[in-house]
Protein backbone atom coordinates (compact mmCIF):
# COMPACT_ATOMS: atom_id res chain seq x y z
CA UNK A 1 0.00 0.00 0.00
CA UNK A 2 1.75 3.19 -1.07
CA UNK A 3 1.06 6.73 -0.06
CA UNK A 4 -1.02 7.56 -3.27
CA UNK A 5 -3.29 4.82 -2.60
CA UNK A 6 -4.64 5.24 0.65
CA UNK A 7 -8.16 6.22 0.81
CA UNK A 8 -9.89 8.75 2.95
CA UNK A 9 -13.94 8.86 3.28
CA UNK A 10 -13.26 12.43 4.60
CA UNK A 11 -10.75 15.25 5.39
CA UNK A 12 -12.30 14.59 9.21
CA UNK A 13 -10.75 10.63 8.52
CA UNK A 14 -7.20 12.11 7.36
CA UNK A 15 -6.97 14.30 10.43
CA UNK A 16 -7.82 12.21 12.83
CA UNK A 17 -5.31 9.49 11.49
CA UNK A 18 -2.49 12.12 11.41
CA UNK A 19 -3.16 13.09 14.86
CA UNK A 20 -3.55 9.74 16.49
CA UNK A 21 -1.69 7.10 14.06
CA UNK A 22 1.53 6.12 12.16
CA UNK A 23 0.63 4.77 9.05
CA UNK A 24 3.10 1.62 7.99
CA UNK A 25 3.10 1.21 4.34
CA UNK A 26 5.36 -0.99 1.58
CA UNK A 27 8.36 1.49 1.76
CA UNK A 28 7.94 4.32 3.93
CA UNK A 29 6.17 5.57 7.74
CA UNK A 30 3.16 7.76 7.35
CA UNK A 31 2.50 10.71 9.74
CA UNK A 32 5.94 11.04 11.38
CA UNK A 33 5.94 14.40 11.97
CA UNK A 34 3.18 15.35 15.08
CA UNK A 35 0.27 17.78 13.97
CA UNK A 36 -1.33 17.59 17.27
CA UNK A 37 -0.56 21.16 18.37
CA UNK A 38 -2.77 24.32 18.90
CA UNK A 39 -3.47 25.93 15.93
CA UNK A 40 -2.65 23.42 13.46
CA UNK A 41 -5.89 21.88 12.51
CA UNK A 42 -9.46 23.81 12.31
CA UNK A 43 -12.08 22.79 14.76
CA UNK A 44 -9.54 20.94 16.82
CA UNK A 45 -8.87 22.50 20.19
CA UNK A 46 -5.63 20.92 21.05
CA UNK A 47 -4.13 23.47 23.74
CA UNK A 48 -2.74 21.55 26.76
CA UNK A 49 -3.99 22.01 30.01
CA UNK A 50 -3.54 19.90 33.19
CA UNK A 51 -7.58 18.34 33.42
CA UNK A 52 -7.14 17.12 29.71
CA UNK A 53 -3.75 15.58 30.32
CA UNK A 54 -5.43 13.87 33.47
CA UNK A 55 -8.12 12.90 32.17
CA UNK A 56 -5.79 11.24 28.79
CA UNK A 57 -3.67 9.42 30.90
CA UNK A 58 -4.09 6.16 32.06
CA UNK A 59 -1.65 3.71 33.30
CA UNK A 60 -1.93 -0.15 32.95
CA UNK A 61 -0.07 -3.32 34.33
CA UNK A 62 0.20 -6.02 31.86
CA UNK A 63 2.11 -8.62 33.66
CA UNK A 64 4.42 -7.88 36.56
CA UNK A 65 7.01 -10.05 38.88
CA UNK A 66 10.45 -9.57 41.10
CA UNK A 67 12.73 -8.69 38.30
CA UNK A 68 10.49 -7.49 35.22
CA UNK A 69 7.25 -5.25 34.42
CA UNK A 70 5.88 -4.52 31.12
CA UNK A 71 2.90 -1.88 31.30
CA UNK A 72 1.26 0.80 28.93
CA UNK A 73 1.05 4.52 29.31
CA UNK A 74 -1.12 6.39 27.40
CA UNK A 75 -2.21 9.71 26.73
CA UNK A 76 0.96 10.99 26.53
CA UNK A 77 3.61 12.74 24.59
CA UNK A 78 6.87 10.41 23.55
CA UNK A 79 9.15 12.87 25.56
CA UNK A 80 7.11 11.36 28.76
CA UNK A 81 8.15 7.49 28.04
CA UNK A 82 11.62 8.87 26.90
CA UNK A 83 12.42 10.97 29.99
CA UNK A 84 11.48 7.68 32.12
CA UNK A 85 13.68 5.44 30.14
CA UNK A 86 16.44 7.28 30.68
CA UNK A 87 16.07 8.47 34.05
CA UNK A 88 16.24 4.81 34.58
CA UNK A 89 19.43 3.88 32.43
CA UNK A 90 21.55 6.69 34.32
CA UNK A 91 19.75 8.64 37.27
CA UNK A 92 18.32 6.05 39.91
CA UNK A 93 21.55 5.31 42.29
CA UNK A 94 22.18 1.53 43.54
CA UNK A 95 24.96 -0.16 44.78
CA UNK A 96 27.61 -1.42 43.06
CA UNK A 97 31.69 -3.07 44.21
CA UNK A 98 33.59 0.14 43.01
CA UNK A 99 37.23 -0.18 45.61
CA UNK A 100 39.16 -3.63 44.88
CA UNK A 101 41.60 -4.74 47.20
CA UNK A 102 43.65 -7.12 45.89
CA UNK A 103 45.86 -8.70 48.30
CA UNK A 104 46.47 -12.31 46.45
CA UNK A 105 45.44 -13.12 43.23
CA UNK A 106 47.37 -16.14 42.03
CA UNK A 107 44.87 -17.42 39.50
CA UNK A 108 45.45 -16.85 35.88
CA UNK A 109 42.86 -13.97 35.99
CA UNK A 110 44.86 -10.33 35.72
CA UNK A 111 43.26 -8.27 38.48
CA UNK A 112 42.06 -5.72 36.56
CA UNK A 113 40.08 -7.56 35.02
CA UNK A 114 38.67 -9.33 37.81
CA UNK A 115 38.46 -6.30 39.21
CA UNK A 116 35.67 -5.72 36.41
CA UNK A 117 34.22 -8.90 36.33
CA UNK A 118 33.25 -7.97 40.32
CA UNK A 119 32.43 -4.51 39.51
CA UNK A 120 29.53 -5.80 37.22
CA UNK A 121 28.22 -8.22 39.78
CA UNK A 122 24.65 -6.75 40.67
CA UNK A 123 24.03 -6.59 44.59
CA UNK A 124 20.88 -6.62 46.69
CA UNK A 125 21.43 -3.56 48.45
CA UNK A 126 18.40 -0.85 49.05
CA UNK A 127 20.80 2.17 47.32
CA UNK A 128 17.95 4.69 49.92
CA UNK A 129 20.03 3.52 52.92
CA UNK A 130 23.28 4.94 52.00
CA UNK A 131 24.83 8.13 51.14
CA UNK A 132 27.46 8.86 48.36
CA UNK A 133 30.68 8.92 49.04
CA UNK A 134 32.58 11.88 49.91
CA UNK A 135 35.31 12.27 46.91
CA UNK A 136 38.51 11.97 48.24
CA UNK A 137 37.56 9.35 50.58
CA UNK A 138 39.17 5.73 50.68
CA UNK A 139 38.24 4.45 53.87
CA UNK A 140 34.70 4.63 53.83
CA UNK A 141 31.97 5.20 56.04
CA UNK A 142 28.92 2.21 57.43
CA UNK A 143 26.45 5.38 56.01
CA UNK A 144 28.05 4.79 52.70
CA UNK A 145 30.10 1.68 52.25
CA UNK A 146 29.51 -1.92 52.21
CA UNK A 147 32.64 -4.56 52.58
CA UNK A 148 32.55 -7.62 51.98
CA UNK A 149 35.52 -10.09 51.55
CA UNK A 150 36.04 -13.16 49.03
CA UNK A 151 38.77 -15.76 50.23
CA UNK A 152 39.05 -18.70 48.52
CA UNK A 153 41.84 -21.33 48.12
CA UNK A 154 41.67 -23.99 45.30
CA UNK A 155 42.83 -27.87 46.38
CA UNK A 156 43.30 -31.38 45.57
CA UNK A 157 40.23 -33.39 46.42
CA UNK A 158 41.89 -36.10 48.99
CA UNK A 159 39.13 -38.58 48.17
CA UNK A 160 39.46 -38.65 44.05
CA UNK A 161 41.52 -41.67 42.66
CA UNK A 162 43.15 -42.31 39.51
CA UNK A 163 40.66 -42.98 37.14
CA UNK A 164 38.36 -39.27 38.25
CA UNK A 165 38.86 -36.91 35.39
CA UNK A 166 35.60 -34.90 36.36
CA UNK A 167 36.97 -31.58 37.71
CA UNK A 168 34.34 -31.72 40.16
CA UNK A 169 35.83 -35.04 41.75
CA UNK A 170 39.54 -33.94 41.49
CA UNK A 171 38.88 -30.55 43.25
CA UNK A 172 37.81 -28.37 45.88
CA UNK A 173 36.50 -24.94 45.25
CA UNK A 174 37.95 -24.81 41.72
CA UNK A 175 34.92 -22.64 40.50
CA UNK A 176 34.53 -19.18 42.42
CA UNK A 177 31.32 -18.13 43.21
CA UNK A 178 29.29 -15.19 44.21
CA UNK A 179 27.72 -17.56 47.22
CA UNK A 180 31.98 -17.36 48.43
CA UNK A 181 31.76 -13.69 49.07
CA UNK A 182 30.85 -12.75 52.67
CA UNK A 183 29.73 -9.57 54.04
CA UNK A 184 31.58 -7.54 56.30
CA UNK A 185 29.29 -5.44 58.60
CA UNK A 186 30.62 -1.81 59.26
CA UNK A 187 29.87 -0.04 62.57
CA UNK A 188 26.49 -0.82 63.44
CA UNK A 189 25.08 -2.23 60.02
CA UNK A 190 24.26 -5.89 61.56
CA UNK A 191 21.30 -4.09 63.43
CA UNK A 192 20.22 -2.13 60.57
CA UNK A 193 20.63 -4.46 57.98
CA UNK A 194 18.99 -7.89 57.17
CA UNK A 195 21.76 -9.86 56.34
CA UNK A 196 19.71 -11.99 53.62
CA UNK A 197 19.01 -8.25 52.30
CA UNK A 198 22.37 -7.66 51.33
CA UNK A 199 24.97 -9.63 49.21
CA UNK A 200 24.83 -10.60 45.24
CA UNK A 201 21.13 -10.99 43.49
CA UNK A 202 22.53 -14.42 42.57
CA UNK A 203 24.54 -17.30 44.21
CA UNK A 204 25.72 -18.93 41.50
CA UNK A 205 27.54 -15.68 39.24
CA UNK A 206 30.78 -17.53 38.30
CA UNK A 207 33.80 -15.37 38.89
CA UNK A 208 36.38 -17.12 38.12
CA UNK A 209 37.88 -21.06 37.58
CA UNK A 210 41.02 -21.84 39.63
CA UNK A 211 43.46 -25.05 40.25
CA UNK A 212 45.21 -26.64 42.95
CA UNK A 213 47.46 -23.76 44.38
CA UNK A 214 45.42 -20.62 42.99
CA UNK A 215 44.34 -18.76 45.94
CA UNK A 216 41.94 -15.32 46.12
CA UNK A 217 42.36 -12.83 48.94
CA UNK A 218 39.76 -9.72 48.05
CA UNK A 219 38.51 -7.16 49.70
CA UNK A 220 35.64 -5.31 48.13
CA UNK A 221 33.37 -2.14 48.69
CA UNK A 222 30.41 -1.35 47.52
CA UNK A 223 29.67 2.23 46.87
CA UNK A 224 26.30 4.23 45.73
CA UNK A 225 26.16 5.29 41.84
CA UNK A 226 24.63 5.96 39.02
CA UNK A 227 24.76 5.01 35.92
CA UNK A 228 26.27 8.41 34.83
CA UNK A 229 29.05 7.63 36.82
CA UNK A 230 29.11 3.88 35.26
CA UNK A 231 26.92 0.89 33.85
CA UNK A 232 27.75 -1.04 36.84
CA UNK A 233 25.77 1.38 38.59
CA UNK A 234 22.57 1.21 36.44
CA UNK A 235 19.47 -0.19 37.99
CA UNK A 236 18.04 -2.10 34.94
CA UNK A 237 19.38 -4.95 32.54
CA UNK A 238 17.21 -3.02 30.35
CA UNK A 239 14.45 -0.46 29.83
CA UNK A 240 12.69 0.27 26.57
CA UNK A 241 9.09 1.31 24.83
CA UNK A 242 7.40 1.04 22.05
CA UNK A 243 4.75 2.34 20.04
CA UNK A 244 0.94 -0.39 20.26
CA UNK A 245 0.68 -1.87 16.79
CA UNK A 246 -2.55 -1.92 15.13
CA UNK A 247 -3.78 -4.17 12.39
CA UNK A 248 -6.60 -3.91 10.81
CA UNK A 249 -8.09 -6.58 8.04
CA UNK A 250 -9.86 -4.16 4.74
CA UNK A 251 -11.44 -7.09 3.49
CA UNK A 252 -12.40 -10.53 4.01
CA UNK A 253 -8.75 -13.42 3.53
CA UNK A 254 -9.58 -17.06 2.85
CA UNK A 255 -8.34 -20.27 2.54
CA UNK A 256 -5.14 -20.32 1.53
CA UNK A 257 -4.25 -17.19 1.28
CA UNK A 258 -5.37 -16.84 5.18
CA UNK A 259 -2.78 -18.95 5.99
CA UNK A 260 -0.12 -17.14 4.18
CA UNK A 261 -1.24 -13.84 5.69
CA UNK A 262 -1.03 -15.38 9.34
CA UNK A 263 2.41 -16.60 8.85
CA UNK A 264 3.04 -12.97 7.84
CA UNK A 265 2.91 -11.59 11.61
CA UNK A 266 4.09 -12.44 14.79
CA UNK A 267 2.58 -15.81 16.31
CA UNK A 268 -0.75 -14.74 18.32
CA UNK A 269 -1.51 -12.05 16.16
CA UNK A 270 -3.76 -13.49 13.41
CA UNK A 271 -6.31 -16.81 13.90
CA UNK A 272 -7.95 -18.64 11.54
CA UNK A 273 -11.49 -18.95 12.23
CA UNK A 274 -14.55 -20.48 10.74
CA UNK A 275 -15.89 -18.63 7.64
CA UNK A 276 -19.55 -17.10 8.67
CA UNK A 277 -21.03 -19.19 5.31
CA UNK A 278 -19.57 -22.42 6.45
CA UNK A 279 -18.40 -24.94 4.05
CA UNK A 280 -15.34 -25.79 6.21
CA UNK A 281 -13.69 -22.56 5.24
CA UNK A 282 -11.22 -20.68 7.76
CA UNK A 283 -10.77 -17.11 7.36
CA UNK A 284 -8.20 -14.93 8.86
CA UNK A 285 -9.24 -12.63 11.84
CA UNK A 286 -6.99 -10.33 13.65
CA UNK A 287 -6.70 -11.70 17.32
CA UNK A 288 -3.99 -9.88 19.67
CA UNK A 289 -1.76 -7.04 17.07
CA UNK A 290 -0.39 -6.28 20.52
CA UNK A 291 3.07 -8.03 20.36
CA UNK A 292 3.35 -7.54 16.36
CA UNK A 293 6.90 -6.95 15.83
CA UNK A 294 5.65 -5.14 12.40
CA UNK A 295 7.90 -6.42 9.76
CA UNK A 296 5.49 -6.12 7.16
CA UNK A 297 6.52 -8.73 6.00
CA UNK A 298 2.93 -8.92 3.91
CA UNK A 299 3.61 -6.42 1.66
CA UNK A 300 5.89 -9.60 0.09
CA UNK A 301 2.55 -11.17 -1.36
CA UNK A 302 0.99 -9.43 -4.73
CA UNK A 303 -2.59 -10.53 -4.05
CA UNK A 304 -2.05 -9.63 -0.03
CA UNK A 305 -0.52 -6.11 0.05
CA UNK A 306 -3.39 -3.57 -1.91
CA UNK A 307 -6.18 -3.02 0.16
CA UNK A 308 -5.91 -6.32 2.52
CA UNK A 309 -4.23 -4.89 5.11
CA UNK A 310 -3.60 -1.68 7.14
CA UNK A 311 -1.19 -1.76 9.55
CA UNK A 312 -0.65 1.48 11.96
CA UNK A 313 0.73 1.91 15.32
CA UNK A 314 -0.97 4.91 18.39
CA UNK A 315 0.70 7.72 18.54
CA UNK A 316 -0.13 8.15 21.98
CA UNK A 317 -0.01 4.40 23.72
CA UNK A 318 3.21 3.39 24.85
CA UNK A 319 4.19 -0.53 25.55
CA UNK A 320 6.86 -0.19 28.42
CA UNK A 321 9.14 -2.39 29.90
CA UNK A 322 11.60 -2.74 33.03
CA UNK A 323 13.48 -5.70 33.49
CA UNK A 324 15.60 -5.05 36.86
CA UNK A 325 18.92 -6.47 37.99
CA UNK A 326 17.49 -6.96 41.44
CA UNK A 327 18.95 -4.32 43.40
CA UNK A 328 15.18 -3.31 43.04
CA UNK A 329 11.86 -4.39 41.87
CA UNK A 330 10.75 -2.99 39.00
CA UNK A 331 7.61 -1.39 40.19
CA UNK A 332 10.15 0.62 43.08
CA UNK A 333 12.02 1.76 39.98
CA UNK A 334 9.04 3.66 38.19
CA UNK A 335 8.55 4.87 41.37
CA UNK A 336 11.76 6.42 42.30
CA UNK A 337 11.75 7.68 38.35
CA UNK A 338 8.89 9.71 38.60
CA UNK A 339 10.10 11.01 41.58
CA UNK A 340 13.80 12.27 39.77
CA UNK A 341 11.60 13.19 36.94
CA UNK A 342 9.31 15.43 39.31
CA UNK A 343 12.47 17.14 41.35
CA UNK A 344 14.01 17.51 37.43
CA UNK A 345 10.94 19.74 36.62
CA UNK A 346 11.39 21.45 39.74
CA UNK A 347 14.28 22.54 39.44
CA UNK A 348 14.03 23.31 35.66
CA UNK A 349 10.57 25.77 36.98
CA UNK A 350 12.69 27.34 39.75
CA UNK A 351 15.70 28.17 37.37
CA UNK A 352 13.14 30.08 34.89
CA UNK A 353 11.92 32.13 37.48
CA UNK A 354 14.64 32.85 38.97
CA UNK A 355 15.83 34.35 35.50
CA UNK A 356 12.86 36.04 35.33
Amino acid sequence: MSKSKIKYSSSKQFIEESRNELVLTEFEVLNAEATNFPGNHYGYDDTWTLEKFKKKLKINIIRIDNLEMEFDIIGVDPAVPNAFRRILLSDIPTMAFDRVFMFNNTSIIQDEVLAHRLGLIPLKADPRLFEFRREGDEEGTPEDTLEFELKVKCSWNPSRTKDHTNPEDLYRDFRVLTSHMKWIPLGGQKDLLNSDAVGPVYDDILIAKMRPGHELDIKLHALKGTGRDHAKFSPVATAFYRLLPQVKLLREVEGEAAERLQKCFSPGVIDLVDAPSGGGKKIAKVNDARYDICSRNVFRHEDLKEDTVKLTRARDHFIFYIESTGALPPEVLFVEAAKILSQKCRVFLDELKSGL
